[in-house]
């Protein structure tokens, strides 16, 4: 009886391991100088790809914004330049804003150009951005554990003391944070609850639209979290070196964008 249990329980953990799955479609040259975030423009076949070009804690002035198509051929690989060390993405209005190091850059995207700095006070390392209500904009501080909101070109800020602190998500009016283990979401900023716990802090967090998340690790997992907070890897690239950073995500499509940092390209990834 017993080990028809365990074989009953293996089965379905088998089952619920293989429910998702992540298929590649494409990947891109490997000639883009540290890939850090993707962000996919609805509606368009368009990529945007934040480029580190140098230390990924360093203003260095070698920053920089590439554009790729959405079969992974590299259109511009310096479409926008003079950043430091660019990360997350959101876009709103036209306008791109870009977590780099100390500041949100805001893009105007016809003119491809930036428009605008926005310094953050104290920020030192402003990691990922997401949009939220009323075109809100939530960015993520890793070295101070904060996180900030700019309204109308105002930041301010929102929550301290968080360790870990990187991948953010605004969705069904919540913000979802990547901490060094937990995936916590908020409507306010003052109460939190646990989501999930991961092996490692999450860099990239995307809504798969029922509920559930797609989430990464800097270091090369792909992990699918269930809203009951079941966390199963979908994608394992550590033995090839290929780190995955700030994931993107087409809802529509069901395809998952893979930055991969020293790897120095972009996959995508068809989610099964």
């Amino acid at each position: 009886m017993k080990q028809l249990l365990f074989g009953l329980a293996l089965s379905f953990t088998l089952q619920s391991q293989a429910q998702h799955s992540m298929e590649k479609l494409w990947e891109s040259d490997t000639t883009l100088a540290i890939p850090e975030s993707v962000l996919p423009v609805a509606g368009q076949d368009l990529l945007y790809v934040s480029l580190i070009d140098g230390s990924p804690w360093e203003a260095d002035g070698r920053g920089h914004i590439a554009v790729l198509n959405r079969k992974g051929k590299i259109i511009n690989s310096n479409w926008v330049s003079g950043l430091n060390a660019p990360k997350g993405m959101a876009l709103h209005n036209g306008k791109l804003y870009v977590a780099d190091m100390g500041e949100v850059v805001v893009i105007d995207v016809k003119r491809s150009a930036i428009e605008k700095r926005i310094p953050i006070a104290g920020a030192q390392g402003l990691n990922d951005i997401t949009l939220g209500a009323n075109g809100a904009v939530y960015v993520s501080d890793s070295r101070l554990g904060k996180v900030h909101r700019i309204t109308n070109g105002n930041p301010e800020l929102v929550i301290e003391g968080l360790k870990g602190v990187n991948g953010l998500l605004w969705t069904n009016n919540e913000l979802y944070i990547c901490t060094s283990n937990d995936v916590l979401k908020t409507k306010d900023g003052k109460q939190t609850q646990v989501v999930a716990t991961m092996p490692s802090g999450g860099d990239g967090i995307e809504p798969v639209g029922n509920g559930d998340l797609i989430t990464s690790i800097w270091g090369g997992v792909v992990y699918y979290i269930t809203k009951d907070g079941t966390v199963t890897p979908m994608l394992d690239t550590r033995e090839q070196k290929k780190n995955t950073a700030d994931i993107g995500y087409d809802a529509k499509e069901r395809i998952i964008y893979v930055p991969t940092f020293m790897a120095k390209n972009v996959v995508a990834y068809k989610l099964k």
